[in-house]
């Protein structure tokens, strides 16, 4: 199978707005869920939310993304009333006060159609559509920009399990091409697909292979789609120091420093919990990146 290349994109397009990628863009995540490994049951009523999204705004996020579901390790399935009533609200709550792009997070077809509706801009779809098969049918009458992950497992529920690569990003190739081209015979424009090559456990339990995807990048940018890369507090930064092992809220160094560098390898996207620290990440590569 060939690649699907295209030119390098540097707009994205959602009903009648456009979204901008000249340079790389801050994405703020809002769990509103009970068991997100790292801000679950944090907010208990949609004021609480919005004050926490005001702040993101303020801190410079670009985007919001809202989720409404856990899919790490442990983690169970989510009935799709419950998932409504968590994330549709929200979504219209922020779309009534902000013109801030907005992308939820979910892979069941009916949940990624209400929050459009409802004013989200983007879906992100862990499952890469794998997980719903109307989910297709959806992003191709609605065309909004779609993000894409890798990940070992098919079902949205990610494992520890440590698979091993003889090369990663040859694997991680070989799904987006297979993706690109099944999305594209679906009628979803190429040109507001968005690739995310996964970390931590949704590529495996074996950490070093993380920090190989964002040492090889550039092999995935080259394609010319956005790149999403999310290691936000995630589990393989837990072990970056010998004889140490960080929790969650230990791993913001460890954030700070993947990002920059991912950032630096032609990233377009940066997900992350903590804004305010993503946006000064942002703004040093900038600066760097003045002098190349």
């Amino acid at each position: 199978m060939s690649i699907v290349l295209q030119s390098p994109t540097q707009q994205l397009r959602s009903k009648n707005r456009t979204f901008f990628l000249k340079q790389p863009l801050l994405v703020g995540i809002v769990n509103v869920t009970p068991n997100s490994f790292s801000d679950g049951g944090r907010f208990h009523s949609l004021e609480q939310v919005l004050v926490h999204v005001r702040q993101m705004i303020q801190d410079g996020a670009d985007w919001i993304e809202i989720g409404g579901e856990s899919t790490g390790p442990g983690s169970e399935s989510v009935e799709l009333e419950i998932e409504l009533q968590r994330v549709i609200p929200v979504i219209a709550a922020i779309r009534q006060e902000s013109d801030v792009w907005i992308s939820v997070d979910t892979y069941k077809a009916e949940v990624a159609y209400q929050a459009i509706e409802a004013g989200a801009d983007v879906v992100n779809d862990v499952t890469a559509l794998r997980g719903d098969a109307s989910m297709v049918h959806v992003l191709a009458k609605a065309q909004v920009p779609v993000i894409i992950m890798y990940a070992k497992d098919t079902d949205a529920r990610t494992t520890t399990k440590p698979v091993h690569y003889e090369d990663v990003i040859q694997i991680i190739q070989e799904f987006f091409k297979e993706r690109l081209a099944f999305m594209k015979a679906q009628g979803i424009a190429l040109e507001n697909i968005i690739l995310d090559p996964g970390m931590g456990f949704f590529v495996s339990g074996a950490a070093r292979y993380s920090f190989e995807i964002i040492q090889r990048l550039p092999e995935l940018t080259q394609w010319g789609y956005p790149v999403m890369i999310s290691t936000s507090r995630k589990s393989f930064l837990a072990n970056v120091s010998p004889g140490k092992t960080l929790d969650v809220h230990e791993r913001e160094i460890p954030t700070a420093v993947t990002s920059a560098i991912a950032t630096w390898q032609g990233a377009s996207l940066l997900r992350l919990h903590n804004v305010s620290q993503g946006r000064l990440v942002l703004d040093t590569v900038k600066e760097l990146q003045k002098l190349s």
